[in-house]
């Protein structure tokens, strides 16, 4: 019993190290020269790195952001192993468990990183990132969601959260009926309330009509405001 909460504590430490990486930050200090969180909404995920630092740089932050969750998860695979825990008469399936707390442990290090004075991203892509590995199917279905919804109302925030919630009611008969492990449905709803407490401030803007769109640049140095 010892070395299982051992290994569980190891994932969720190891998950959160791997989340808190900066990569928003590095990407547009490396490409611009600036600190992207002193512009637009101050956060270090892709969509403030696409209008501070361009379409290529948002790019290669959203992939490297995904590969924290992901990674968090195939690395939780490899340290936990094939182990059960057996509670009364049900067995917890132990890899299952420990690579889900292991990408949650990377969103929460993404969005409050020890490297960054626990300042940092809304968790998207680190979520979807997860997701992925865990259960491509509703990954790919969530995804889908959220590039269309962000395609249509140009709203990467309103795309965010409808992906997330996607991801989450698809795998509702997907649990139901085809006997999907419960353990997924439970990330994507922690995930999900997450992602949409990370966007309050979003989600007040939209309803006020002041969300920023994709594509709309913020001021830098490089570009004073417009009159």
């Amino acid at each position: 019993m010892g070395i299982i909460v051992i290994k569980l504590v190891a994932v969720v430490i190891m998950g959160y190290l791997i989340g808190s990486i900066p990569f928003g930050v590095l990407v547009g200090k490396f490409l611009t020269g600036r600190d992207i969180r002193k512009y637009g909404s101050g956060k270090m995920g892709a969509t403030n790195v696409l209008r501070t630092a361009g379409r290529k740089a948002a790019a290669l932050v959203a992939i490297l952001d995904l590969a924290k969750g992901a990674l968090s998860v195939i690395f939780a695979g490899l340290i936990i192993g094939s182990d059960y825990l057996i509670i009364g008469n049900y067995g917890l399936y132990l890899m299952l468990t420990g690579q889900v707390l292991a990408a949650l442990a990377a969103m929460l290090g993404h969005n409050w990183p020890i490297f960054m004075k626990f300042k940092g991203g809304r968790g998207v892509a680190t979520y979807f990132g997860g997701l992925v590995a865990l259960c491509p199917v509703a990954a790919l279905f969530g995804g889908e969601i959220l590039i269309i919804g962000a395609g249509l109302t140009r709203f990467a925030s309103f795309g965010s959260i409808a992906g997330a919630v996607g991801a989450y009611t698809i795998l509702v008969p997907l649990t139901i009926i085809n006997g999907f492990p419960y353990i997924y449905l439970f990330y994507t709803l922690i995930g999900g309330i997450i992602i949409i407490v990370m966007h309050r401030d979003n989600i007040s803007r939209l309803f006020n009509g002041k969300e920023r769109k994709l594509g709309e640049k913020v001021p830098t140095e490089d570009s004073p405001p417009q009159t």
